[in-house]
């Protein structure tokens, strides 16, 4: 019944922990001295920082999101596999039921 959940869940699985050290804050906490200088430096360093963090976290959404594409390709596959056997399924079951009712014919009929 939920055959797409278990290859969704080996999917998943061995990226959470990216996922989960891409989610933890990047910034350092840091002591903020009231010269002009070091506020213009930790200013920079914290801009340096973001772009940094910008960049990973567009390279982390490209690789879900290709990830995300594979499994919903996968599940697309297993939806059709499943829609074929249930056709297939249904035509057995119509010859079944038809053999059924020639062979209760045949039967009465005698």
């Amino acid at each position: 019944m939920y055959a797409w959940l278990l290859p969704t869940i080996k999917a998943i699985l061995p990226h959470v922990g990216t996922i989960i050290t891409a989610a933890q804050p990047i910034f350092k906490s840091r002591k903020i001295d009231r010269s002009a200088g070091s506020d213009e430096l930790l200013l920079q360093d914290q801009i340096s920082e973001l772009q940094e963090a910008a960049s990973q976290n567009a390279t982390n959404i490209r690789e879900l999101a290709e990830q995300l594409q594979k499994t919903v390709m996968t599940l697309e596959r297993a939806a059709l596999e499943n829609q074929q056997r249930s056709r297939r399924m249904m035509v057995m079951a119509t010859t079944a039921l038809a053999c059924s009712v020639v062979s209760l014919a045949i039967v009465l009929t005698r």
